[in-house]
């Protein structure tokens, strides 16, 4: 099982000794599923942890006789175990807002498929009253058949009769012919002559037709005309409102697509202005990313140049010029048995480069961690907006990473100063009983080390001002981004406002759409219906105008028939 603990090492003296086992507190266990839970205060030996630092921690592996199997430094493992905890707590934020999202995508599309489900409803009555009312106007259109063929059965009826007449009148004729004759060959018209012109001429008479009760279904029929034309005026009335409605909706199609495509236009300007800008910034975190790795050259220049010098220092430094602290017991160090004392500094020598080697790495990883910084910096410079969000989260957690190793490091740098003290006072002492001559080490590097410190000072100067040029143009950088944030929302905004634009366009333009259809099918239901009435109307004009010739031929027939009859009188 895997486990976290501390490195707790003996005190002697008032200071950490290297002789005696290397304890290690257990602090906390990994269960299966990758979580860890609280150990208790077990505590278990090492030999191998002798040579980390007082207060280290280390991951372990135990067997099952509670022996140390495995052990190593927890400083990067716990980073990486702190980096995962904080992107999995990132993520489960991200799956969280994409659920609320989800949510109310799916609440907006229940209401839109209610408010549709509605209008389908509405549109579906609409429809059938339509056809309710076109059905009545059907069955009308067939009682104006009905009438109509009935109007043409007594026309055909008027002109057999009229031909009856013709006929009688065509055999009157030929009697008058014969009686003229008669009276001119100075014949007198004898009883029964004279009977049979008068049954003629009453049959005559009665084969006149009658034209009232035609002209009552006549004007019966433009009665049924009328109240028919009246119930489809309503339904033109309504029709033409409608168009003058659907035109309305028209203008206003016109109007916001003029506005759409002013407000694209619009947005097209800002968005290549917003490009420029994005442009110009990318080359001024390009120049700010040179300013950084030129500067962290000058600071790889500067901790060499102190290495150098404390290297130069530590070949100048006599035991007589040792100055020891109190944390040291300098006495204990004169009585320890000279064999005793050398192990000792054998073992702080090791455990020193072991702690400067360690140090020197986690140096080396903070470097690598700027270096990711910079890196996800120029890529969000250069990211689209989609990526961006990811790419702000992962800095957001590298920053936080090194910030951490940064805090770590301020410690172990301490640490490792006091430590290197304690060495070189031990090693005075050591060289003080050994009887080491101070003079082999009096050696004049004064004029190497004011020449370092000319050029740490050169360097420093350098190093400062680059980095007041570096942060005056990351807080130019910073408001720029803040700026091309800002105008990236508003253009999105201004998308969003355009995509709702198009969306209500696209809505008019398909209610307009469908409003022509159903204009357009209202009319040719009613067209074909007023055609017929305005026919059948026409049809029965030109009856009615028949029938007024019929009427005014059956007068004069009548009118004949008297004076025929007159005349018959007077010759008889």
């Amino acid at each position: 099982m895997l486990y976290l603990a501390e490195v707790q090492k003996p005190r002697i003296g008032g200071f950490i000794s290297g002789v005696g086992k290397t304890e290690l507190k257990l602090l906390a266990s990994q269960q299966n599923d990758q979580s860890w839970s609280p150990a208790g205060d077990e505590v278990v030996t090492s030999d191998e942890a002798g040579k980390l630092n007082d207060g280290a921690l280390v991951l372990i592996e135990l067997t099952s006789n509670r022996q140390v199997q495995r052990l190593q430094e927890a400083g990067r493992p716990l980073v990486n175990i702190l980096q995962n905890l904080s992107r999995q707590v990132e993520k489960l934020k991200l799956k969280e807002e994409e659920i609320d999202q989800w949510k109310q995508s799916l609440t907006f599309q229940a209401q839109e498929f209610n408010q549709r489900e509605i209008e389908i409803d509405a549109r579906l009555e609409e429809l059938q009253n339509i056809e309710d009312e076109f059905q009545r106007l059907e069955t009308q259109k067939q009682e104006f058949e009905a009438q109509r063929q009935e109007i043409e059965e007594l026309q055909k009826e008027l002109e057999r009769k009229n031909q009856e007449l013709e006929g009688a009148w065509e055999h009157l004729r030929g009697e008058q012919r014969r009686l003229e004759e008669s009276l001119q060959a100075g014949k007198v018209v004898d009883e029964e002559q004279s009977r049979q012109l008068n049954e003629l001429l009453d049959r005559l008479s009665h084969s006149v037709a009658p034209t009232d009760t035609v002209r009552e279904q006549l004007n019966l029929a433009f009665e049924m005309v009328e109240n028919q034309q009246a119930i489809l005026n309503p339904h033109w009335q309504q029709l033409e409102e409608q168009k003058h409605s659907v035109d309305e909706q028209q203008a206003q199609v016109y109007r916001l697509s003029t506005e759409f495509s002013q407000g694209q236009q619009e947005w097209e300007q800002a968005q290549n202005a917003l490009a420029q800008q994005t442009a110009e910034l990318k080359v001024n975190i390009n120049t700010l990313h040179s300013k950084k790795e030129y500067a962290q050259f000058l600071e790889v220049q500067l901790q060499r140049q102190q290495e150098l010098y404390e290297q130069i220092q530590s070949l100048g430094v006599t035991p007589d010029d040792v100055v020891f602290s109190q944390s040291v017991d300098v006495e204990a160090l004169e009585n320890m048995p000279l064999q005793e004392l050398q192990k000792t500094v054998q073992e702080f020598q090791e455990k020193l480069e072991i702690d400067s080697s360690f140090v020197h790495d986690q140096e080396q990883e903070l470097i690598y961690k700027q270096k990711d910084i910079d890196e996800l910096q120029t890529k969000i410079s250069q990211a689209s907006d989609g990526e961006r969000s990811g790419l702000e989260t992962e800095l957001a957690d590298e920053k936080d990473h090194y910030q951490m190793l940064n805090k770590t490091l301020e410690g172990q740098r301490r640490h490792l100063l006091e430590q290197k003290e304690i060495f070189k006072q031990h090693q005075a002492v050591l060289m003080r009983r050994q009887g080491i001559s101070s003079e082999a080490q009096q050696i004049d590097l004064k004029p190497i080390i004011a020449q370092i410190e000319t050029y740490k000072q050169q360097h420093l100067e350098e190093l400062q001002k680059l980095e007041e040029e570096i942060k005056h143009m990351g807080s130019s950088i910073e408001q720029g981004q803040e700026i091309i944030n800002n105008l990236t929302q508003e253009q999105e905004n201004k998308r969003q406002e355009l995509q709702s634009l198009e969306e209500n366009l696209l809505s008019h333009r398909r209610t307009t759409t469908e409003a022509w259809g159903r204009l357009n099918l209202y009319q040719e239901a009613l067209q074909p219906i007023q055609d017929a009435l305005d026919g059948l109307r026409h049809n029965l004009q030109q009856i009615a105008e028949s029938l007024e010739k019929v009427q005014e031929t059956g007068d004069f027939h009548l009118q004949t028939l008297n004076e025929m009859r007159e005349n018959l009188l007077t010759l008889l």
